[in-house]
């Protein structure tokens, strides 16, 4: 499929979604509720762990709620667009479900992707981009048109990195029984980033985060763009991790599916 139709057929796939979604109206708000519940308790974590220090890793109080409201941003992209379809992936290759996908036209991952969208996480959108206002607010920042733009491409760049990363985890059940292990070390390392700037990384955990598993630099390089502390080599980093993860991750899905048991086989 072209790239043009691929846009029409994740729109057509958004547009299922929410009609079935909004048969169900509780379950549509139930989201935004729990979505906004759960942004709540990052904020007041934020404010526990912050609210006694200056500065982490040389970074101000501004440079963290920046931080904060990027990575909650990322997360954001990830809950509305992928994360329900991408998790899926385990369960329907363990039951024989993925013929169901093989078998239609059009891809196969890109169906699985797109088919779970959750309209749910929207309002983190705004959440989010009051915090990354907030810290901008506390820094005195005077953020110009390439810079905003530059960081509006950037982040959609790292939920994209994000994405690879959680396929290439899900992929591994072609090969293996059970993957429970790696889904909680993912569990584990989003936790983490998610509360400290990769800045503080030294040594080998520089090069396993940002590098190896660049959870490291998802919220820390744009926050860096945002906040005028980046250096060029660091976006690079960002568009070369990008663009190495999506090449590999389609590489290994398609691997993975030549070793498919069909639920008919």
């Amino acid at each position: 499929m072209t790239p043009r139709r691929n846009l029409r057929f994740i729109g057509l796939l958004i547009k299922l979604k929410l009609a079935r979604t909004m048969a169900f109206r509780f379950s549509f708000f139930g989201s935004f509720i729990a979505d906004g519940t759960l942004f709540a308790i990052q904020i007041l974590t934020f404010s526990v762990i912050y609210g006694q220090v200056e500065s982490i890793g040389g970074w101000s109080r501004g440079q963290m709620l920046i931080f904060v409201g990027t990575f909650s941003l990322i997360n954001a992209l990830n809950m509305v667009f992928y994360f329900f379809g991408v998790i899926s992936i385990p369960g329907k290759i363990r039951e024989g479900n993925l013929d169901l996908y093989i078998t239609k036209p059009g891809s196969p991952l890109l169906r699985l992707t797109f088919e779970e969208v959750n309209l749910g996480g929207a309002p983190l959108f705004i959440l989010s981009g009051l915090i990354i206002a907030w810290g901008v607010s506390v820094e005195g920042l005077r953020i110009g048109l390439p810079v905003l733009l530059g960081y509006a491409v950037m982040a959609p760049l790292m939920a994209l990195l994000w994405y690879d990363l959680m396929v290439i985890l899900r992929t591994v059940p072609f090969f293996v029984i059970s993957a429970e292990s790696l889904w909680r070390m993912e569990n584990d390392l989003i936790l983490l980033n998610m509360r400290v700037p990769g800045v503080i990384y030294k040594g080998f955990f520089k090069i396993l985060f940002y590098f190896v598993l660049p959870y490291g630099i998802m919220a820390t390089i744009p926050a860096q763009l945002l906040s005028r502390t980046y250096t060029l080599p660091g976006l690079a980093l960002c568009a070369a991790s990008a663009f190495v993860f999506t090449a590999f991750t389609l590489w290994f899905w398609r691997f993975g599916l030549r070793h498919y048991k069909s639920a008919s086989s």
